[in-house]
């Protein structure tokens, strides 16, 4: 997928009033996600994503952080000076969006990484 489909993708899910704001709620959200997996499993996720969307996936290099859905969407919150619930609808526009750009096995093995909870956030909520 290109970067304007993502992003194109990300806007009317996120409802977001420009490009700009769907590309800062992407880089927001994949930045926390990188900090949660592990470097292998964000160099692979960031083979299939557009540009510059996969630098931010290189980033976040310490390693697998444990955190919880709720941990994960208040750092999206902190990181784009969002209320939590509204967190949880921009990580939702952006996993879902990427569950989408990225190959089915891609998906599920990042799944594997992330407890249940997150499953919806990807648009998976039978997996929760």
């Amino acid at each position: 997928m290109k970067l304007a489909e993502f992003l194109a993708q990300v806007r009317d899910r996120g409802e977001y009033r420009s490009q700009e704001e769907a590309e800062d709620i992407s880089a927001a959200v994949l930045g926390v996600l990188a900090a949660r997996i592990t470097p292998e499993e964000a160099e692979d996720l960031a083979a299939q994503l557009p540009a510059p969307l996969d630098d931010v996936l290189h980033g976040e290099r310490e390693g697998p952080r444990s955190l919880g859905r709720e941990e994960f969407l208040r750092r999206v919150a902190q990181r784009t000076g969002a209320r939590p619930r509204t967190a949880e609808w921009d990580a939702s526009a952006v996993l879902s969006t990427v569950a989408d750009a990225v190959s089915g096995d891609e998906v599920d093995h990042l799944l594997s990484q992330l407890p249940g909870s997150y499953a919806d956030l990807f648009g998976r909520p039978e997996l929760s």
